[in-house]
């Protein structure tokens, strides 16, 4: 009996097919129509004014049964990359937007169903908006957090496409030119696209390899910061999270356009970028703390400088260079008790810093060097003495040949605490074969966090 039933059910598929087959005159078949339905009515409020019922401390829970809460936005993020974790950001218009909200979900791959530029509308009923780590946000209520991630089962309940014809709405968005980093820094900005021209990684960033986008702990990528800077001297973060598909990839080391969405976490800030593709470094870098002074480089085989014909706070020597080639750290002129000298620390930065002071002197004329120094807060080994001959005032100085002659002075490794005094480093006799024209090289190594010993030096003497 089962074979029989087996044998009839595969002679009526057969039958089935051909009676189908047979059924088609030609082979164009037709497209069925695609019907696309807004979800939801039209806006009730503009976006704008949705994110200024924002109160200043707390949140607004918008009434589940009362009247329709209902804007329409723009989707400007997008977590195809990894970069962006549950949260979307969004903006009310695809230019020129007057306002951007974070939207937290408990749904990833959220770049699928809205990618960049989607039309989105939104029906705020049953949701919170408030103020919460330094941004406007929308969520759902949440016993733990004051806003909550928006359920993934409940997602279409509250966010919907919008439609244009028989599809989705996909704007081409236009980010917002913003002149510096510095002034991308503001709260008009938050959550929307902008693009800030001449920007780079800071050098410590970049040199004297670059880094890679993230770190790695034991394998595992973390969230990190990375300092970029542009050419107007202002300077913010680039976060990249520890997820993000080119976490492993180095930074870009040229200088160029860079598009981001402006975040900020309580009051740091932080910008993200969706994927690369938001780097426009096309162009050489720049060089943010040029080198100061040079313009009267005199080589001499007897001088001696005691600082004093100098203004407090100066940086720039004539007869000297004073050149930060990581950083943004110059020597200074500082005085006490009515002596001058110039003066150094990483303390209060942030990253990395090398400053050389280069000195003229004539080698064949000279004999020795000696100098007065001393250290306050030392927590590390900041300073190092070379000498050279191939450095050309204001050129390249990390392109110069250095012998190291530290070891021939004696630097303070002490206070701790405070500062102690002026003293002798010692003198060095330059060798018989160190001839010709060159520089004495004063370098400054430091970082925050890290080493920050403060270092000063006076009555550099060479006879």
């Amino acid at each position: 009996m089962k074979i029989n039933s087996l044998f009839k059910t595969l002679v009526f598929s057969a039958v089935s097919t051909v009676a189908l087959t047979s059924c088609v005159k030609n082979d164009d078949w037709e497209t069925p129509p695609i019907v696309c339905n807004n979800r939801f009515d039209a806006p009730t409020i503009s976006m704008a004014d949705f994110a200024a019922l924002a109160p200043s401390s707390g949140t607004y829970k918008v009434p589940a049964d009362g009247a329709p809460v209902i804007f329409d936005a723009y989707i400007v993020s997008s977590d195809e990359y990894g970069n962006f974790y549950k949260t979307i950001s969004i903006q009310d218009k695809p230019e020129n937007p007057t306002v951007g909200l974070s939207i937290e979900v408990d749904k990833a791959s959220n770049y699928a169903d809205f990618p960049v530029g989607a039309h989105v509308r939104i029906k705020a009923n049953g949701l919170v908006l408030g103020l919460d780590r330094g941004t406007k946000k929308i969520g759902s209520v949440d016993p733990q957090y004051a806003i909550g991630r928006i359920p993934s089962v409940l997602f279409s309940r509250y966010i919907s496409g919008v439609c244009n014809g028989n599809a989705m709405d996909i704007a081409t968005l236009v980010p917002t030119k913003v002149s510096n980093l510095n002034d991308a820094k503001n709260e008009k900005y938050l959550n929307t696209l902008v693009t800030v021209p001449k920007v780079q990684f800071a050098s410590s960033e970049v040199q004297p390899q670059p880094k890679t986008f993230i770190n790695y702990v034991a394998g595992i990528g973390a969230d990190t910061d990375r300092n970029i800077e542009d050419a107007t001297g202002g300077s913010t973060v680039l976060r990249n999270s520890g997820f993000c598909a080119f976490g492993g990839d180095l930074l870009p080391t040229g200088n160029g356009d860079l598009t981001f969405v402006v975040s900020r976490y309580n009051t740091s800030w932080q910008m993200y970028i969706r994927s690369k593709a938001d780097i426009k470094f096309d162009n050489p870098r720049y060089d943010p703390a040029p080198p100061k002074g040079g313009t009267a480089i005199n080589f001499l085989g007897s001088f001696t400088e005691d600082f004093n014909s100098y203004n407090d706070m100066e940086e720039t020597f004539p007869k000297y260079v004073n050149d930060p080639t990581v950083g943004n750290r110059y020597w200074q002129i500082r005085s006490f008790n009515g002596n001058k000298y110039i003066q150094i620390s990483a303390n209060a930065g942030s990253g990395n810093y090398e400053t050389y002071f280069a000195v003229p002197v004539d080698f064949t004329a000279a004999n020795n060097i000696s100098f007065f120094v001393n250290v306050g807060f030392y927590n590390g080994a900041a300073l190092k003495v070379y000498t050279t001959t191939d450095y050309t005032a204001l050129g390249d100085i990390t392109k110069a040949t250095l012998k190291d002659i530290t070891s021939s002075f004696n630097i303070p490794t002490t206070p701790t605490s405070g500062y102690g005094n002026l003293s002798s480093a010692g003198t060095y006799n330059f060798p018989t074969d160190l001839t010709g024209k060159g520089y004495v090289l004063f370098k400054y190594t430091g970082a925050n966090p890290g080493t920050t010993t403060t270092i000063q030096i006076d009555d550099i003497k060479v006879q």
